[in-house]
Formats: structure tokens, sequence, C-alpha cells
């Protein structure tokens, strides 16, 4: 089979690489066969695809890509009951070992033996999804009706880091929210704030195109801090105006302009991964703001799985393009591109 693999910094390749079948040694009982339908193009891919990794991380070896996944299932073992074939289903990409003591503490996401698909935080590798055949376990396999269109599915592992996000946030219920940064996560941001109820959103990046995207899923009022970053420092008076801001960025100025409109007793959710930053240590202190980061997801898997299924989180205007696996160079050039690009996916059919 195909799959779409990073070799080194801008060498992206279509390799043939084998699957394990049913009836295998690898394919165990309570494994599930996926004929993956599509996948969206992540950061952490395109950090991959442009630099070779991020921070510490590196390639060291041949690693296929991709994370956010969706599929038919082909086969599966003999123990498995949650789903039977031709179930269409979004594939959880982490895979939590549940015994270490994060995990029996009930949180799996900061796993000490994490193997989430396309990481090359570990080696050897984790090997990604963006293959046309996987072979998942059961529990990572989340049944969406036939009605739901795979692309749609493919959007359940970034809305699940947002709704971590906004859990991370406490209630949302009738406060002032500012997203900064509205890439596809800041804009699923954007989302899932108005599905937990905020009364006001505010989001705010340096370019018109993805704020335009925030815009269609749910924020009320969008600024374009390089042209009139004025606007977002007039929510600053009176010691501020936001409950909540969900950082999406990571970019140290996006990070500090946030903090100047929090309103005493405010909370920062730092969703945005970036380099060190210098904080305001005190204004923070007088003004009580609390600082929270979230990282990744668990139980919100099951979730985004049901808002989507339901029609409870429209991520249509998102979504720039599909592109066949064919043509994943392309996909990913366009993918980098914000001018152009929110959320590209590979077609894998």
């Amino acid at each position: 089979m195909r799959a779409v693999t990073i070799h080194a910094p801008n060498d992206l390749r279509i390799d043939d690489v084998s699957a394990p079948e049913p009836g295998s040694p690898e394919f165990g009982p309570r494994d599930v066969k996926v004929r993956i339908g599509v996948g969206g193009i992540c950061g952490s891919d395109l950090h991959y695809f442009q630099h070779g990794g991020f921070g510490a991380v590196r390639i060291r070896e041949p690693m296929i890509l991709g994370h956010e996944i969706s599929g038919t299932v082909a086969a599966i073992g003999t123990e498995v009951s949650r789903v039977k074939v031709g179930d269409r289903i979004a594939v959880n990409p982490s895979v939590p070992c549940w015994g270490c003591v994060y995990c029996l503490e009930g949180k799996p996401n900061h796993c000490l033996d994490m193997r989430f698909y396309g990481s090359a935080m570990r080696f050897p590798h984790v090997q990604g999804a963006f293959r046309e055949v996987l072979v998942a376990r059961e529990e990572q396999c989340f049944v969406v009706p036939q009605s739901v269109d795979l692309t749609t599915a493919a959007f359940a592992e970034p809305l699940s880091v947002c709704l971590h996000a906004v859990k991370r946030a406490g209630p949302m219920i009738g406060k002032k929210v500012l997203v900064t940064g509205t890439g596809p996560i800041g804009a699923l941001a954007v989302a899932a704030a108005r599905r937990a109820g905020a009364q006001d959103i505010v989001a705010t990046d340096v370019m018109d195109e993805p704020l335009e995207a925030a815009k269609k899923v749910g924020a009320d009022q969008v600024i374009n801090v390089a042209k009139s970053p004025e606007r977002l420092k007039a929510y600053a008076a009176n010691k501020g105006t936001f409950d909540i801001q969900i950082e999406a960025s990571g970019n140290d100025r996006a990070i500090m302009a946030g903090l100047n409109t929090l309103r005493p007793g405010g909370i920062l959710v730092q969703l945005g991964i970036g380099g060190d930053v210098a904080l305001p240590i005190s204004m923070i202190v007088a003004r009580e703001i609390e600082i929270r980061g979230s990282f990744r997801f668990h139980e919100e898997f099951a979730w985004a799985v049901e808002f989507l299924s339901r029609g409870l989180i429209d991520t249509a205007p998102l979504l720039t393009e599909v592109i066949s696996i064919d043509r994943a160079q392309q996909a990913f050039e366009l993918a980098g591109d914000r001018t152009r690009a929110m959320k590209v996916q590979l077609s894998f059919e």
C-alpha cells in the first residue's frame, strides 16, 4: 500500500509499505483494519515537512506522517465488538499505555509511554496514519453515521484538542472570550467556545483570510492586529475585558497582548506551542490571572465525534480542499500557505 513518508525537510515521498492482515501474528484479536478515506494535514505535519521537526524533536528515520484521519472498517479481529465491517469511523491517534502513573490517575494524555501517530518524539518513531490501510486498536475506533462525510469525521482529532482547551478553561456560559491565532486550531477553538456557551467571542490574527474563517464558525468580532492593534488595546481599559483567553498561536506578542486584556481573575489557556516567553509577573499577580496549559485530549475525542455526527459543530467553512495522495507534495505546499488555505485534507480513495 502507499504511504506519505517524510525522509528529510522538504523530502516527501509516496512509499510502498506493508500492513498486517487478519490472521497474521501482527494482527491481534482486538485489532481493526481500516481503509483510510481522508486525512487532514496538521501543523505538526507541516513542521516535519518544512523543517524536519520542531524544537528538539527531529526526524531521525523515514516516518509516515498524519494523525487526523477517518475511514471505513475493512476487517476486524475475532474479539472486536464495537465496530463492524463497513462502518465509517474516526480514528483516535492516541495510544496510551494504561499502566503508567498518569494513565492510572485518569490523565492518559500525559502517558509516559504514549504512542501518538506520526510522532518523532520517540525513537524508533511512531509511524503515522497517512497510508491507504491502517491497523488500529478497537478502542481507537469511533463510529460516525453513514450520512456523515469522511472529510467531516477527519476533523475529530483537531476538534478534540480544542474541546480539551475549553474544558481546561472551566465554565464558559456567559463569558467573554478572546481567541488569539485563528489557524485551524484557533478557529475550532472559536467553534468549541461557542458550543460551550460563551457570550462574546473576539478572535485575532495577523491575516485577514483565517479571520474570515473564524467569523464563519462563531466569532462575534475579528481583529487583524497587524493592521489595527488599537482595536485590541481598547479591551485593556479598566483592568481588562475578557474572562478567558484561548491562545492558539504560540506567539509571544499574541500572549502578551491577550494578557493585557484579561480582567481580574481571568484565565489564560495556552494551547499554541512556541518558544520561551517573558511574562509580566507583576500584572499576573495584581490581577490574579490564572495560566493553564492544554495538551492533547482523551475523553474529548468521543465528544468531538458526537458533535460532528449530530451537526452541532460545523467544520465545512474550514475545509479548503481535498487533494489526492498522488499530489501530496502540492497538498502540503498549499496547507503551508495561510493566504490560501485553512485545512487541507489528503484523499486515499
